[in-house]
Formats: structure tokens, C-alpha cells, sequence
């Protein structure tokens, strides 16, 4: 009898005896058995503590919109597994899928895999068969040891570096560092946006004789009053330049890096197609503004899965440029290994009232937690038993010059989505494309 989708999910589940077993022995056996060779002729991968996933939205919208056809493999999903392949008519099917895992099952034998490693090994094996032009890759922890970095990348993307994933990654920038540049290859061009970094990182480019490619030197971005400019290098150092671009929903420091890693591929410069595709990206979850229709009354939302401090930093930038006409208030929820006080703090002053509540997971912090530290801060707050009923709870209070910001986790955002969902709608777009 052959499994379903969600038979395969929780089957993989129980697989591993962790969740998380950092090394790429088990899989790499795995592939080899698969005769798993390159997924497509171009391969991307990304790394980085925070904007991974919109540098592969931006990256894979150039790359369509350049006639190619791409796959993109991300983590985590949302709602649906089948977020994470992207193929070129769309998600994976859950057929498609069925099938990936019942051929990486049939290799694997005894060998045991995670979750992660048997979703990455289906992934490749759907990629392969698909005549792809290109594939995105983002990296799911570190990067040295993800089983993403079993395929050699003809270009490495760093996107930022920060301190997360201690227990994995160590508690240093250049211990993240490291683990990063475990994606480099020998001789391969590497893009970095962090404008600081590590020396470790700089010295394996180095190395490896890797041509570096670093934000403030070789390629960067300036604000305009109406608009952005992006200036970088096309592949041959010939230098590139876009003027006036219009302002975007997702970070556009992100959208900067990977128009570098546009350029460096070597492919057709077109720039009107290029800004359009890069207008045409968004991604659920990521400054993700809706409006819906509640109780009679129009309510705005904003939703953002930021859960470290370099992604709190960069919410509370991004909100403080655009303040709503009334209140916002805020719905949160973060799991136990993040730093709490690292993510409550940039927000403080931009949020009006907090309604905490627990992520659905065995990992998350507590209620009673989150808000002992936000009362301790003097901020105003209440705690709920779930995220769904936190929303509610806001919703009563908001008026439609209010916005209701949901953020702290995938699991918060994930919660948001479903109770939208259940009132009948997922909730319209709001397009703010505020700087």
C-alpha cells in the first residue's frame, strides 16, 4: 500500500533518533547509491543567519524571468511541505514528492537519515529529473555539514552572519563563520552581504582561491528619497549599475546580493525585466502585509517569521519607517533556544501591547516567560493559550487605523496563516513597498 504525503512526513519524523545530526557521511552514501550527480548546470547555494530566503526568492525571480527554468529548495515550510521544492510549473506535487522519498527509502537501506537529510535527497532526486537550467539551494543549518553542501555550488552566497544555533554553530561570529564557508569550492566565486566579515570567512575565500565579492567594496546599494540604486560587477569586473528602482516589501539588501549573484552567472543583462522581477517577489511570512475583513471591522496585519536579534533589529528598522495611523499591537511567540531579551528589545517602543502566547511545539517557550520579560520591561501585556487566540484577542482591541504585527517564529506566522484561513481567507495584500 503506498503512503500518502502526510504518511511519509510523520514516517520521517521517527526516522533518525534526532531531529538534528550534523555530518554529511550517512547522506553522502545515500546520494551515491541514488547516482545522484548535479542537480542542473548551475548551481546556487545560500547561506546565512538571516535573509536566505529572500535572497533565493529575488535570485530564483531573476533567473525565471531570464527564461531559465529553475528549481529552488528551501526550509522551513509554512503550511505545506511542499513549499520547500519549488519546480518550474510550481511547488512539488505531493505524488512527485510520494515518489522522491520511495526512491531514497529504496537506497538508504539501514543507513539512517534525518528528516532534513531525507527531504534534501528528494529534493536532488526531483531536481534531476526536472531538465533544470539552474538551481537555488538554501543551506537549512551552518553549512559545512547541511546536507545541502553534498552538491558543489558554481557560486556561494553568504547573506549575513550572526550569532544563532549556539549549540551547533558555537557562540561566536567566527565560529558562524566557519561553518559558512564550509560551502565554498575551490576556485569558485563567493558573494558576501555582511559588511563585516569575519576574518575566518575572508581567509577561506582565500584559500581556496575563490574570487570574493564582498558588499561596500564590489558591489553595494543607497537609498533615494523615492527609490534605490544598486550599483556591482558584471562577471568579467565590468561595473553594472540599476538607478531608481522602486522600493520593495522584502529587504532590499537582500535583493542588492542577489542581483550580484545575477550578474556574476554570466547571463543576459536586461534591465527593465530584471527590476520587474525583482518587483514580482514576495514570499508569505516575510513583511508579509494583509488586510481582512473581521467582525464587520477591516483588520491589518503584519506578518514576519524574524526570531534572532539581527532579524528584530531589522523588523523594528523597517516598522519604524512606516508607522500605522493608530496603534500596533503585537502577537508573539519565540522558541526556547532564541534570545529572548536579544528580540523583545529593538521592538519595545514600537509596539503598544503584547499578546503572547505559546508556539505549538515542545520547544517553545512559555507564556508565563515571555511575559514576565516584557512586564519587566514596562511593557503593556497579556498571555494567551495560543497564537490563534492572542490574534483574536488583538483583533477585538485593533481598529482599522491599527496593525496587528505577528512575529517571533515560522510557527507564529504558520499559526496566523491557518487562523486567517479558517475565517475564510488568507487575507489580501497590502502593498505598503515602504523603505
Amino acid at each position: 500500500m503506498s503512503r500518502s504525503l502526510a504518511d511519509w512526513l510523520s514516517y520521517l519524523e521517527q526516522l533518525h533518533p534526532v531531529s538534528i545530526d550534523m555530518g554529511l557521511a550517512r547522506a553522502r552514501l545515500v546520494q551515491q547509491r541514488l547516482g545522484l550527480g548535479r542537480p542542473a548546470p548551475r548551481v546556487i547555494t545560500v547561506t546565512g543567519t538571516n535573509g536566505k530566503g529572500s535572497t533565493c526568492a529575488f535570485l530564483a525571480s531573476l533567473l525565471r524571468a531570464s527564461g531559465l527554468r529553475v528549481g529552488v529548495y528551501s526550509s522551513p515550510h509554512l503550511l505545506r511541505y511542499n513549499e520547500r521544492v519549488q519546480l518550474p510549473d510550481g511547488e512539488a506535487s505531493d505524488a512527485a514528492l510520494c515518489e522522491a522519498f520511495t526512491a531514497v527509502e529504496a537506497a538508504r537501506g539501514e543507513t539512517s537519515l534525518t528528516y532534513f537529510e531525507m527531504g534534501t535527497l528528494a529534493a536532488l532526486w526531483l531536481f534531476e529529473r526536472a531538465a533544470l537550467d539552474a538551481v537555488v539551494l538554501e543551506v537549512g543549518l551552518g553549512g559545512r555539514l547541511d546536507a545541502v553542501n553534498l552538491v558543489d555550488a558554481d557560486l556561494a552566497v553568504v547573506t549575513s552572519i550572526g550569532v544563532d544555533h549556539v549549540e551547533w554553530l558555537g557562540d561566536s561570529r567566527s565560529s558562524v563563520a566557519v561553518e559558512k564557508a564550509g560551502i565554498f569550492r575551490a576556485g569558485k566565486p563567493v558573494l558576501c552581504g555582511d559588511l563585516d566579515p569575519p576574518s575566518v570567512l575572508l581567509e577561506q575565500a582565500r584559500q581556496l582561491g575563490c574570487p570574493l565579492l564582498l558588499r561596500g567594496r564590489d558591489f553595494d546599494l543607497a537609498y533615494g528619497e523615492q527609490g534605490w540604486h544598486w550599483r556591482g560587477v558584471d562577471a568579467d569586473g565590468q561595473p553594472l549599475e540599476l538607478t531608481d528602482l522602486p522600493l520593495l516589501d522584502l529587504p532590499m539588501d537582500n535583493a542588492a546580493l542577489a542581483l550580484q549573484a545575477f550578474a556574476r552567472l554570466a547571463l543576459p543583462w536586461q534591465a527593465p525585466t530584471l527590476v520587474a522581477a525583482l518587483q514580482q517577489t514576495h514570499i508569505a511570512g516575510r513583511l508579509d502585509c494583509r488586510t481582512l475583513c473581521w467582525q464587520g471591522r477591516t483588520l491589518n496585519l503584519l506578518l514576519d517569521v524574524g526570531h534572532n536579534p539581527h532579524a528584530a533589529q531589522y523588523l523594528a528598522q523597517r516598522l519604524a519607517q512606516r508607522p500605522p495611523r493608530g496603534r500596533r499591537l503585537a502577537v508573539f511567540g519565540l522558541l526556547g533556544d532564541k534570545d529572548l531579551a536579544g528580540v523583545i528589545e529593538p521592538l519595545q517602543g514600537l509596539v503598544a501591547h503584547w499578546a503572547v502566547a505559546p508556539l505549538p511545539t515542545p520547544r517553545s517557550r512559555s507564556a508565563e516567560e515571555l511575559l514576565a520579560a516584557l512586564q519587566a520591561r514596562g511593557a503593556s501585556a497579556d498571555a494567551w493559550s495560543s497564537v490563534a487566540a492572542a490574534i483574536e484577542a488583538q483583533a477585538m482591541l485593533a481598529t482599522a487605523d491599527d496593525e496587528i504585527l505577528v512575529f517571533g517564529s515560522f510557527y507564529s506566522v504558520a499559526d496566523a496563516l491557518s487562523w486567517l484561513a479558517r475565517h475564510g481567507q488568507s487575507g489580501s495584500k497590502r502593498q505598503d513597498n515602504q523603505g
